[in-house]
């Protein structure tokens, strides 16, 4: 199985696949709208602003599985983060990354970047980088800001 093989549900709860995606770089992430890395949205958003043009995507999955720091409807999360951050980039619906009703998107991405400590999802802003071929390249913990990780995504454009 691919990564390209993995559907997912759009905020409007219509299918997605993530084959649509294809040749492009991505930036997967687990976010929540009451965390305290909620301000990461400011530097993703600089980052898809950059190089949304040049191949990046950046999908945004919240999750509700961390302190119930996700709470509200997959509308209200969307209005917060456009209102107060000003994301444009690709939000779906709300998932779960770890547990019996794990996404099989989060499935994936752990089986490809896991090891001691990793096999689960710790906390909410958890980055997973795709290179142009659907592959892993490597995974971030949820304090890695977006901008320190900008020369891993530059060196895959």
């Amino acid at each position: 199985m691919s990564l390209y093989d993995i559907s997912v549900k759009a905020k409007d709860g219509r299918d997605v696949s993530l084959s649509d995606y294809k040749g492009k770089v991505l930036l997967i992430v687990n976010t929540a709208t009451g965390c305290g890395f909620t301000p990461q949205y400011t530097g993703l958003q600089k980052l898809y602003n950059t190089y949304r043009d040049k191949g990046l995507e950046i999908l945004d999955f919240p999750c509700n599985q961390f302190g119930e720091q996700a709470p509200g409807t997959i509308m209200e999360i969307d209005t917060f983060c456009a209102l107060n951050y000003g994301t444009t980039f690709p939000r779906f619906a709300k998932i779960d990354v770890n547990g019996p009703d794990e996404s099989p998107l989060y499935a994936f991405l752990k089986k490809e970047k896991s090891g001691l400590f990793l096999s689960h999802i710790k906390w909410n802003f958890t980055k997973f980088l795709i290179d142009r071929k659907g592959n892993v390249v490597r995974r971030y913990a949820p304090a890695d800001l977006p901008e320190h990780i900008e020369k891993d995504i530059v060196a895959l454009l």
